[in-house]
């Protein structure tokens, strides 16, 4: 089955209920977290955190927040229908030239995903800062398998970590095919994957090299 939550456009509307919150909320920053992204990100993220229980309304069943900070979660909740959403919050200020967000590991989705009662979703939140005064310009709320293949890459991170290319430009399809999503994840990791073997057996050859080298060499520094 799949979830009506984001293919009814619920997950929309809890998006704008998010924007219209933070935008409300006034003195959360401070000149010194105004200047660092990590920390008006944590701060965005928290606030998130504490309210998005009731965005969702008569969905949300069970709902948590309190997750490892290497969980691929930072909240959670089931709705009325047992799905199960794991949600990941990544916040981008406008005018930065270049972000490359982490989503998750490709091998963690897979095994997520061998159930269709679960969910990975992005709370993506856009937001610009003068001083002291924080504005959020734009909030996604969509499950992975929305995202088009055209913005994501693939990062050389243990199995392989899925990567926003650029989060100045996030397209998504909604209503999107998971199973023909995860069918072009299979695809992008069958080229990944053997680029990698490339780049190892260079590496293998590049230390050969440098064996060999000390190999030869005149051990000045024995005692």
């Amino acid at each position: 089955m799949r979830s009506n939550f984001y293919y009814q456009g619920h997950s929309e509307q809890v998006a704008v209920a998010i924007k219209d919150y933070l935008n409300s909320q006034e003195g959360f920053l401070s000149p010194e977290t105004a200047h660092s992204p990590r920390a008006v990100g944590d701060a965005l993220a928290s606030l998130v955190a504490n309210k998005l229980e009731d965005f969702p309304g008569n969905w949300c069943r069970d709902y948590s927040h309190e997750f490892a900070r290497r969980s691929m979660a930072d909240m959670a909740f089931t709705d009325v229908e047992g799905i199960h959403s794991v949600i990941d919050v990544k916040t981008h200020r406008k005018k930065t030239v270049f972000n490359m967000p982490n989503l998750t590991s490709v091998r963690r989705l897979a095994r997520l995903y061998e159930s269709d009662y679960n969910v990975f979703s992005l709370i993506m939140i856009k937001y610009s800062v003068q001083e002291t005064d924080l504005e959020v310009l734009d909030v996604l709320f969509s499950p992975i398998e929305f995202l088009d293949w055209e913005c994501l890459t693939v990062g050389a991170l243990g199995w392989g970590q899925i990567q926003i290319a650029n989060a100045n430009d996030i397209r998504v399809t909604p209503q999107n095919s998971r199973k023909e999503w995860m069918l072009q994840l299979c695809d992008v990791m069958m080229e990944f994957y053997p680029r990698e073997i490339e780049k190892i057996a260079g590496r293998i050859q590049h230390f050969k090299e440098v064996r060999e080298h000390w190999e030869n060499r005149e051990d000045i520094w024995e005692k």
